[in-house]
């Protein structure tokens, strides 16, 4: 197993199965809020005009039902007999509603985070007024009230002029606590202001440029008989000092020790350069939210800023160590362990939300290496998740001929799109490929018709059958009637281009067009990270690689043929 692991799946269960107890050094989870709300990932056109999706990501609504009930049940038999009395003592206050749902949810995922935590680790608990006095009792019940560090104020968003019965609320909330009383920590600095660099380091030193201040030498405390003697030498000047004789000494021969020239008391020169910088608090107003704008913006619902997880990070691991995500979401968290060189592991239960975070990933880091746990591998469990789950088996279908998502869980008419791609055989146009994804046992002509409608209706240049059942000889003649798209160079294909599950994990199928972008038009475009070092890599092969990538996809377009599976070395369009 690499060193960094993606899973999809409930983490609950993934937790229990898959990672082994004390195995963490730092924990960061996102969870969803009870918030009552459908989030959703809005899809964008290469053009950036209006978004061609809009997929429900999760919807963060909880009921009291059989399920609250069986995981209630758990908790009140596990072995941590706090947590079993305080959430019987909540259940007691809530009632068997929402937010005991949401509550009893958490509870039974917070233990097992505990469980696979080190004793030096720590865990961030990011969450909104909603719930997060709850979700303090039973973080105290879990951890204990001793290990609660500290209670972090976010500002993720300016002052809103709509509300008018209340304080705007502009603020998330992320509570820290550690397993023990001996957490790995590493202060973290903001640079001084400028005004307080001019105000407090007025003084310039002429030899090297230096800037500098004056700090006090004398010890408040007058009854330190150890700590009083004459300073400097020779000079009469017996007073109660705040450093040994042998510190001050040292000091004064460094040069470090200035003598007002009328007399008066010693001071210590401290340098600019030598001051970290003004320490963090507990109130972060300096990081930004992820706006409309943003460069690194995913078009995930709840996409966190990365300065955010940095920080995080930085603080409470040392490079090498393991980062756990739970709810890792878009993967803003696993995006940052890999910048900070840590080890990471992520937990989803959507396929939108793995397949978000390995495209990011690979974008952000090209060559890196990890595996990716409970998504198929071949076509049974291709099978399987089409039984289990057919909106999941309809996204992840999408990932592998690289195309968005279309349409979530939505009620209404079917518009026939379960996906779209975008590509570019010109100058100057993008063109679009439709996507239907077919999980059923039987597929007949119908539908190949049904598609080529789809097509001509979107204007689309080309049409992908996405079909887990073998498609018959007469859906194959169905799909040459509807003709070829002939692209501006004068190569032709067919417009209607039917793939199996099995073909495209087995690589003996592809889609078969034209890319001048080599799938570069996704509407997801994750920063890269041109860190050559961090990535292993020779740094000039790298950045020459980097340079290639992203100046001559033009001059090095491919076409990606269907059924002729080529080497290896090779990358799809």
């Amino acid at each position: 197993m690499s060193a960094n692991n993606l899973y999809f799946g409930d983490n609950l269960d993934i937790l229990r199965n898959d990672i082994k107890s004390e195995s963490v050094d730092l924990i960061y989870l996102d969870p969803p809020f009870n918030s009552n709300a459908s989030y959703n990932i809005l899809f964008r056109s290469p053009n950036g005009q209006e978004p061609h999706a809009q997929i429900t990501a999760f919807e963060d609504t909880w009921h009291w039902g059989e399920q609250a009930e069986r995981e209630f049940a758990e908790l009140v038999q596990q072995p941590n007999t706090d947590v079993s009395e305080m959430m019987q003592a909540l259940r007691r206050f809530l009632g068997e509603n929402d937010v005991m749902a949401y509550l009893t949810m958490m509870a039974n995922r917070l233990l097992e985070l505990h469980r696979v935590l080190k004793n030096t680790g720590s865990l961030y608990l990011h969450c909104d007024p909603t719930a997060s006095h709850y979700l303090k009792i039973v973080l105290d019940g879990v951890f204990g009230k001793e290990n609660f560090r500290n209670e972090i104020v976010w500002q993720r968003t300016g002052t809103k002029a709509h509300a008018f019965t209340r304080f705007p609320s502009t603020h998330d909330v992320v509570f820290y606590y550690s397993k023990t009383d001996a957490p790995i920590w590493n202060a973290q600095y903001l640079n001084h202001r400028e005004e307080y660099i001019e105000s407090h380091y007025s003084s310039i030193e002429p030899e090297t440029g230096r800037r500098y201040t004056l700090g006090d030498l004398l010890n408040p405390n007058k009854n330190r008989p150890h700590l009083t003697y004459e300073f400097p030498p020779q000079s009469g000047n017996v007073r109660v000092w705040r450093w040994t004789k042998e510190r001050m000494m040292t000091a004064w021969n460094e040069g470090r020790i200035v003598v007002p020239e009328r007399g008066g008391v010693p001071r210590f020169k401290r340098y600019l350069d030598e001051m970290k910088g003004t320490p963090i608090t507990t109130v972060w107003t300096d990081i930004p939210p992820i706006n409309s704008q943003a460069a690194e913006r995913l078009g995930y619902p709840t996409q966190k800023p990365l300065p955010l997880l940095e920080r995080i990070i930085a603080a409470c691991s040392n490079e090498g160590d393991v980062v756990l995500d739970p709810f890792c979401g878009c993967g803003t968290a696993i995006h940052a362990a890999q910048k900070l060189k840590r080890q990471w592991i992520g937990i989803d239960i959507t396929h939108l939300a793995i397949s978000l975070v390995e495209e990011r990933l690979r974008k952000a880091f090209p060559g890196i290496a990890f595996e990716t746990h409970g998504t198929p591998k071949d076509f049974e469990s291709a099978r399987d998740l089409a039984q289990r789950d057919k909106y999941q088996f309809q996204w992840w279908a999408c990932s592998l001929v690289k195309a968005d998502p279309y349409q979530g869980k939505k009620k209404g008419a079917d518009s026939g799109i379960d996906g779209i791609k975008y590509f570019r055989d010109d100058k100057t146009m993008h063109k679009k490929i439709v996507v239907s994804v077919k999980a059923g046992e039987h597929v007949s002509v119908p539908m190949i018709r049904d598609l080529a409608h789809v097509v001509n209706r979107e204007k689309a240049s080309l049409g992908f059958f996405v079909t887990l059942t073998k498609p018959t000889a007469p859906m194959r003649q169905e799909a040459v009637k509807a003709g070829f798209y002939v692209n501006p160079m004068g190569a032709s294909f067919p417009k209607i281009q039917i793939l199996t599950v099995k073909g495209l994990l087995e690589g003996t199928e592809r889609p078969d067009y034209f890319d001048l972008m080599q799938g570069g038009l996704t509407s997801r475009k994750p920063k890269r990270e041109v860190d050559a070092i961090q990535l292993g890599f020779d740094s000039a092969a790298y950045l020459a690689a980097v340079q290639t990538t992203e100046e001559t996809p033009r001059k090095e377009a491919r076409v990606v043929r269907a059924a002729k599976p080529r080497k290896a070395s090779r990358k799809t369009a």
